[in-house]
């Protein structure tokens, strides 16, 4: 069976991202949220994965050649338009109609221009250094996505030559969104981009010349850093002396406005050693993402989803009594639903409580400020042994892991790096406690990062335990990243890259046997993307012996679905809404009887380099209540979503599986919102 392509998959779902941006039950402002995150998502496919597509093309056996180069480059190229037409033809007038006005140059009344002016000369133009290409003033280093213009020039410089190319970048400290004030406002809230002031005033930065041609551009690079962890001696210094190259990396994308000069679009492609089917003629700013600024500035709520005030998880108390209600029972963490909160409080206890005696933790993305890391810092200081697992490769959070390493190694905390060749994906907390004559361990393990700040936005399940078989699998794992030594088999725990793939496949192939043998089989996936090959087969197998699977992929999934006589009984949906789904819930029935079934809890997406590169966990639930609670709420729901939800086709292609039905989302945030 032919798998679906996995770059498509990933446009796929920013056509759904992008779909939200159309949505008349969506608030206006979180509509335009919805652009800015497709042109981030985009940034990233083509620093990490438009590069690795490109490197791979250069060889043989890969399956990637140039037509398939160019099919995605026309799909990513169709996506920019649609993008950019909401924007325009959608968007704008809304936000006009609303009294939000981004008004350029010609739009501008003269007392407007007078202001924009002043703030140019002021606060602008003291920044920028233009420069004039000669032999003696090459082609400036332009850093990944920088704004910048170019400029041809008529006339003679200041030496009496015809050199007629000038390069203008824009420092990043400037801000890209600025707002007009209300003396000038004409009672709306009026604002200008940065780019149109610095075009409604290039002339002033090349006097005695004529500007006969101008575009803004923008450049993406291969931001990926490539470290041969087998030949470095300090894996942080190593990273540390990458990051400063990062973006300079090989260019990958031109971005430039839709009314450049082809003379001037052709200089840049040769410039950056591109071709055209990497350049994006767009019909608007050349980065959507800092609008991002406009929805942060805007005063007024009605155009934002309403807040929302997350409850406290349930079953847990909130008197500090945590470990003392652990002993009796586990608790399940449903956030953003339920507050984080109670994940910062576990922590908080652990710290202050002098029983305590050691504390271990996992940090894959915590944030440059995160309460978490400042807590471990203090545990430091009160003379508990603290082990961090510091995963310095979390990319694009590499600086902030590194910054949070060395300052918990100069308290004396135990930092390190996980395993050479693998990064430290899965999450996990492990607190010893002194009771009495023993020992008791209590763990958290999450399917989702320890960062206050997404746990607002992501959908996630934690999970709090003192069960003695769970929390030694959770200590061992431990030891085994910090000692690198052979530990024992774990019990409950399924650890990647060595039992959760073929763990995965056993439970899949057991319930293929119990669809041959006409008992109940059922399989229920939950999980950001399916693009395990292995893991894909296996699901086909199980399908075809007649197990009924349900899939529910976030993202990229490259498992044709409904396909005639190999997908039929497989069914694939993506849930787009308010939060970004991030949950992974892997479910498994092959019998009628209460034992013939299999939760499990996982930080894991069923991607290739999870199960075979990163240090990932699984954990079973296995308490009656909180599993049917996992089914009710993670699960269900999802399967009923109509109206957040996409049915997967066997092209690839998704369709609304609904528009005014039910919407997990919004049933979740109902059962669980605080009562104020």
């Amino acid at each position: 069976m032919k798998l679906l392509s996995r770059e498509q998959a990933i446009l796929e779902f920013n056509r759904r991202v992008l779909a939200q941006a159309q949505r008349q039950d969506v608030p206006l402002l979180e509509r335009l949220r919805y652009v800015c995150i497709v042109s981030n998502n985009l940034d990233e496919f083509f620093e990490v994965r438009f590069a690795d597509v490109l490197e791979a093309s250069r060889s043989r056996g890969t399956g990637i050649d140039k037509d398939y180069l160019a099919e995605v480059a026309r799909e990513t190229h169709q996506l920019v338009e649609e993008q950019y037409r909401i924007f325009n033809d959608v968007l704008g007038p809304e936000l006009r109609s609303a009294g939000i006005l981004i008004l350029n140059h010609a739009e501008r009344t003269p007392a407007q221009r007078e202001w924009v002016a002043d703030f140019f000369r002021r606060q602008v133009r003291p920044l920028l250094v233009p420069i004039g290409l000669d032999p003696s003033h090459p082609f400036p280093q332009v850093a990944n996505k920088t704004l910048n213009f170019i400029v041809r020039l008529g006339g003679r410089d200041a030496f009496g030559r015809d050199n007629d190319i000038a390069i203008v970048r824009i420092p990043r400290v400037l801000p890209r969104v600025i707002e007009l004030p209300a003396a000038v406002s004409e009672g709306k809230q009026a604002y200008v981009l940065l780019s149109s002031v610095i075009r409604a005033h290039l002339e002033e930065l090349f006097p005695g010349r004529e500007i006969e041609a101008f575009s803004q551009f923008r450049l993406t690079r291969d931001s990926d850093i490539d470290v041969d962890e087998d030949d470095v001696t300090d894996l942080r210094q190593a990273l540390r002396s990458k990051m400063s190259t990062r973006q300079f990396g090989q260019a990958i994308r031109l971005e430039v406005v839709r009314s450049c000069p082809k003379d001037l679009s052709d200089f840049l492609l040769e410039q950056f050693g591109l071709n055209h089917q990497t350049l994006f003629q767009v019909n608007g700013p050349v980065n959507l993402v800092r609008l991002t600024q406009l929805i942060d500035q805007v005063d007024g709520d009605t155009w934002r989803f309403p807040p929302y005030n997350a409850g406290w998880p349930h079953g847990l108390p909130d008197d500090g009594a945590v470990f003392e209600h652990l002993r009796k029972q586990d608790v399940m963490l449903h956030h953003p639903f339920e507050s984080f909160d109670a994940v910062v409080s576990f922590l908080r206890a652990a710290v202050y409580d002098p029983d305590v005696l050691a504390i271990k933790q996992t940090i894959y993305r915590t944030g440059s400020e995160s309460v978490l890391m400042d807590l471990l810092l203090e545990a430091v200081r009160r003379g508990k042994e603290v082990l961090a697992v510091v995963e310095l490769k979390a990319r694009f959070d590499e600086e902030a892991n590194i910054n949070w390493a060395e300052r918990l190694e100069a308290l004396g905390a135990q930092v390190v790096y996980g395993i050479v060749g693998l990064k430290t994906h899965g999450k996990m907390m492990l607190v010893t406690r002194r009771e009495g004559s023993r020992l008791r361990r209590y763990a958290h393990l999450s399917t989702g990062n320890y960062n206050p700040k997404t746990s607002k936005l992501y959908t996630d399940v934690g999970y709090l335990t003192s069960n003695t078989e769970l929390t030694a699998d959770v200590d061992m794992v431990f030891q085994q990243l910090s000692s690198l030594t052979q530990v024992k088999a774990t019990k409950q725990l399924l650890l990647a890259p060595f039992a959760m793939q073929k763990q995965m496949i056993r439970l899949i192939g057991r319930v293929a046997e119990s669809a041959q043998a006409g008992k109940p089989a059922r399989i229920v996936v939950k999980c950001n993307a399916l693009t395990d090959e292995p893991l894909i087969k296996a699901l086909v197998e199980a399908g075809q012996a007649g197990a009924e699977i349900d899939l529910i992929i976030r993202g990229a999934c490259i498992l044709p679905p409904g396909v005639p006589g190999l997908t039929e009984r497989i069914r694939v949906r993506s849930v787009v809404g308010r939060m970004l789904e991030h949950t992974r819930v892997l479910y498994f029935r092959w019998g009628e009887a209460e034992y013939e079934e299999a939760l499990y809890l996982s930080s894991a997406d069923w991607m290739n380099r999870n199960m075979t590169r990163r240090i990932e966990v699984a954990w079973p639930v296995r308490e009656p209540t909180l599993r049917q609670r996992v089914i009710d709420e993670c699960l269900v729901p999802y399967l009923l979503d109509a109206r957040d939800a996409w049915r997967q086709g066997g092209d690839g292609r998704y369709e609304r599986a609904g528009s005014d039905g039910p919407s997990a989302q919004l049933a979740l945030m109902q059962r669980h919102q605080a009562v104020t």
